[in-house]
């Protein structure tokens, strides 16, 4: 495809005059680029859009052929709003070259410059050693930052390159310490923050990929995915994290054609993903293991599709306070809605929606009870639910009736939700 936005390097050393700050987004595609995963990505280049330039700190795909690339492009191309660079990740193999040029360059800003140095192997090339110390050597260079995709040895994790690496990189910089602002990697999904050398190392990977635990001080529910902008204030070249909120992409639900047939679809996805559940518990009864696994299986995908589709559209509010949203609809379910339709299935000679409904209505009411409790997350107790597999009444607590209160349904086939404490990483 022909580049727009995405800049293929064809030239080692490229001088960017206008430009006074970038946006850089980390490992966006390494997981997969499904829609859901490619949403966080997209909220990332909206945000980075302030910036002059985006640079991508690598892991644009998961493996590099030529139809991930494809993908990631489009979707770049159809997204940004400024020009975007890129450094390679250790999951950028293949026709990385093809697509986006030199994996070593520099970009010689109007006051800093960034040189990204290939070390997607666990090992600086040569080639880029070569090209730093002589960016490291200009006159008119002055505020650096060496970027690259595997981290330094530092603090917090030993997935880095070896000290040995790094002896390589420190004697090429070292004549010019003074020159070096940040060293700047990805390849952690998480961000962190340490000092390698005396000088600032800053660790990106929340553009896309599932935030990981890094330590037991940097877990993955304190991190937020992010991107990291650079910027001069005061002559000096800064940096400052920008959390992406839940709803970081929202352009697309903005066309109604594509809202309305967005929901239609994922409404067809679930009923696929309900109706195939509902066949694999028959043959699961006649012994038909084979046939109830495919069908789980089934199931399982058209649930992934739903929430694909539905991500384009979601408009969540920040996960902190996110829980107490859904009781509205829980409380107007069975004081309302789930009332009338069961006064109008009585109405129309119709037992088994009338009962559907009734009971329906009896566990919405202990759904917005359990949510209301869950608002507070940090103080929620509850540690064993149960549901019944016959009506779908909820109960928790620790007497728990032997028969349901809904259908009579036995305690014996309740499905039974126990938390797992987290594990320390």
């Amino acid at each position: 495809m022909e580049n727009n936005r995405i800049q293929k390097i064809e030239q080692p050393i490229i001088r960017l005059p206008e430009v006074r700050s970038v946006g850089v987004i980390g490992d966006p595609g390494c997981e997969g680029l499904g829609t859901y995963n490619m949403k966080v990505y997209a909220g990332a280049l909206e945000k980075s859009a302030r910036d002059d330039i985006t640079l991508i700190a690598g892991d644009l795909v998961p493996i590099g052929n030529e139809h991930y690339y494809e993908e990631i492009s489009s979707i770049t191309e159809v997204i940004a709003h400024n020009d975007i660079y890129v450094l390679r990740g250790n999951h950028d193999t293949g026709a990385y070259v093809d697509y986006f040029g030199r994996k070593n360059y520099a970009l010689l800003a109007a006051d800093f410059t960034v040189v990204v140095l290939d070390n997607a192997m666990r090992t600086f090339e040569e080639e880029g050693l070569r090209l730093l110390q002589q960016v490291l050597a200009m006159e008119e260079v002055h505020q650096v930052i060496i970027a690259f995709h595997i981290p330094l040895p530092n603090h917090f994790i030993r997935n880095s390159v070896s000290e040995a690496e790094f002896v390589r990189l420190k004697e090429v910089y070292s004549p010019w310490k003074d020159k070096v602002r940040y060293f700047l990697c990805g390849h952690v999904h998480s961000r962190f923050e340490d000092v390698v050398d005396e000088i600032p190392m800053i660790c990106t990977g929340g553009g896309g990929a599932l935030i990981e635990d890094v330590s037991e001080e940097i877990r993955a529910c304190d991190i937020e995915h992010h991107l990291v902008h650079f910027y001069m204030e005061e002559g000096v070249l800064r940096h400052c994290f920008e959390n992406l909120s839940e709803d970081g992409y929202s352009r697309e639900r903005k066309v109604s054609v594509l809202k309305e047939n967005l929901e239609k679809t994922v409404a067809g996805e679930l009923m696929a993903h309900l109706k195939y559940l509902m066949f694999a518990d028959r043959a699961r009864r006649r012994g038909m293991e084979k046939i109830a696994n495919l069908f789980e299986a089934l199931a399982a995908s058209e649930y992934h599709h739903a929430r694909n589709f539905y991500s384009v559209i979601e408009n969540p509010a920040p996960f902190g306070n996110s829980v107490k949203t859904y009781v509205p609809g829980e409380e107007f379910e069975y004081q309302h809605s789930y009332r009338m339709m069961e006064a109008y299935a009585e109405e129309k000679e119709a037992p088994l929606t009338k009962q559907a409904y009734w009971g329906a209505a009896a566990a919405e009411k202990v759904h917005a009870k359990l949510l209301k409790e869950a608002g507070d997350m940090e103080r929620f107790e509850r540690e064993t639910i149960y549901v019944c597999p016959i009506c779908g009444y909820v109960m928790a607590g620790d007497s728990i009736p032997e028969r349901c209160p809904v259908c009579g349904g036995p305690s014996r086939q309740y499905e039974v939700f126990r938390s797992v404490p987290a594990k320390k990483a």
